[in-house]
């Protein structure tokens, strides 16, 4: 076992885990955060997407080791803080997620793509090429897009000093975090 420390989703953690244990088996088993999600284990279907100091990565192909030191947010932590409220509204108000198994993935990875460039609408290849790393088996993508520039759209609209108050918000609120008792025994056996 290997001891490791990190912060996920605003909470310090420490644990020991197998060095083959990947992120997202310790998110889900170690940590209950059952969000992050497991489809093909190969890193192209974008299920298990994290944010892994800032950067999006797929939880299945890092290392729990690898993520020792760093910051690791999952869709549990931006949702708890109002982070992607917009987002999750946007998918709702198309049906952009019908079984929802994509959806976590899909909200990181398009939070990311809108971080890019605060202000601005991608045009749709640019949403599409943002989220070609995500399958989606149920919607056919449209609606995603659709939901993803619709947000793009109302963020650009809103008044500069609200956007970089947003942003500046967003940067300095702390994480939130779960309370420890319910949390399963972070090592693995």
């Amino acid at each position: 076992m290997t001891p490791i420390r990190l912060t996920v989703n605003g909470e310090t953690i420490e644990a020991a885990v197998l060095p083959r244990t990947h992120l997202a088996d310790f998110l889900r088993d170690g940590l209950g955060l059952t969000g992050t999600h497991l489809g093909c284990e190969h890193g192209v279907c974008g299920a298990c997407t994290v944010r892994l100091d800032g950067v999006i990565v797929r939880g299945c192909l890092v290392l729990a080791v690898q993520a020792d030191g760093g910051t690791v947010e999952t869709i549990e932590g931006v949702s708890d803080t109002g982070e992607i409220a917009d987002l999750q509204a946007g998918f709702a108000a198309v049906n952009a997620l019908q079984c929802g198994y994509c959806t976590p993935g899909m909200l990181l990875t398009a939070q990311d793509l809108l971080l890019r460039a605060p202000g601005t609408v991608p045009d749709r290849a640019a949403i599409r090429e943002h989220l070609s790393g995500n399958y989606c088996r149920c919607t056919g993508y449209q609606s995603i897009v659709d939901a993803v520039e619709a947000v793009a759209s109302a963020r650009a609209a809103r008044p500069q000093t609200s956007q970089s108050q947003t942003s500046q918000s967003q940067a300095s609120r702390p994480q939130a975090s779960r309370p420890q008792a319910s949390r399963p025994q972070a090592s693995q056996p």
